[in-house]
């Protein structure tokens, strides 16, 4: 990426950032909420349904089961650091412990607040594409504060387009359309594009995931009602 885009993409952020409360809680300009990402029709990678041979993963959780599709190819690492964690068995029984309703839940650190990797506790670092982006139902590793993936991950729960205003931007600075028509449709976050890591994407039970979004909250923004995660179960799609 050259110095120019990413300074763009830098400013961008900020505008987005200062714009995330009326963008996050707003209707989009249709005057109605998008498709919900399970049901959204786009060429994008996230929404074209998993074919044959797809890695998946399945959540089993007290709220409901939801299932997403894994993208290896892009995100190596934290394909291969999830999937060892949950072949492993280090998600089951752990709880969901951040809600924002209409942003993101998120889970993955364990009874003492703490995270870890297939690699004996070392972080990697995130991994960048053009195919992958912060839409709804997008399942991403989080960075800590120095910029590393662990075994924290969120599933993007956003239920409300994008103000015409920010696509606008988008489109000045040079976003690919298909990108800003998949925003437009889903809803997301693209602010957290080319900070975060985007590894999976929800295709079934997002309702699952909407449900736990609705989820009462104490001051720490975890669930007043613990939310455990049964297991998650890698499987090959067929």
């Amino acid at each position: 990426m050259s110095g120019k885009c990413k300074k763009a993409l830098l400013a961008f952020g900020l505008a987005m950032a200062l714009c995330l409360a009326g963008c996050l809680g707003g209707a989009d300009s249709a005057g109605g909420g998008p498709a919900r990402p399970d049901h959204i029709e786009s060429a994008e990678l996230q929404f074209t349904h998993p074919a044959a041979g797809d890695t998946v993963a399945v959540f089993d959780t007290s709220a409901g089961v939801f299932r997403a599709v894994l993208f290896p190819q892009q995100a190596p690492q934290a394909c291969a650091n999830f999937i060892g964690l949950a072949q492993a068995g280090y998600y089951n029984g752990l709880t969901i412990t951040r809600v924002e309703a209409g942003f993101v839940v998120e889970a993955g650190q364990d009874a003492g607040g703490g995270a870890t990797t297939i690699w004996n506790g070392n972080g990697y670092p995130p991994e960048y594409t053009d195919q992958l982006h912060h839409y709804s139902g997008a399942l991403c590793a989080a960075m800590s504060e120095r910029g590393e993936g662990a075994s924290v991950f969120y599933v993007m729960q956003t239920a409300s387009g994008l103000e015409q205003e920010l696509l606008d931007q988008m489109a000045a600075q040079g976003w690919r359309q298909e990108i800003i028509d998949a925003y437009a449709a889903a809803g997301g976050a693209p602010y957290l594009d080319y900070t975060d890591t985007v590894f999976g994407q929800v295709y079934e039970g997002m309702e699952t995931v909407d449900a736990i979004g609705a989820a009462g909250v104490d001051e720490n923004q975890a669930p007043v009602e613990p939310i455990t995660i049964h297991s998650v179960t890698i499987e090959t799609y067929q």
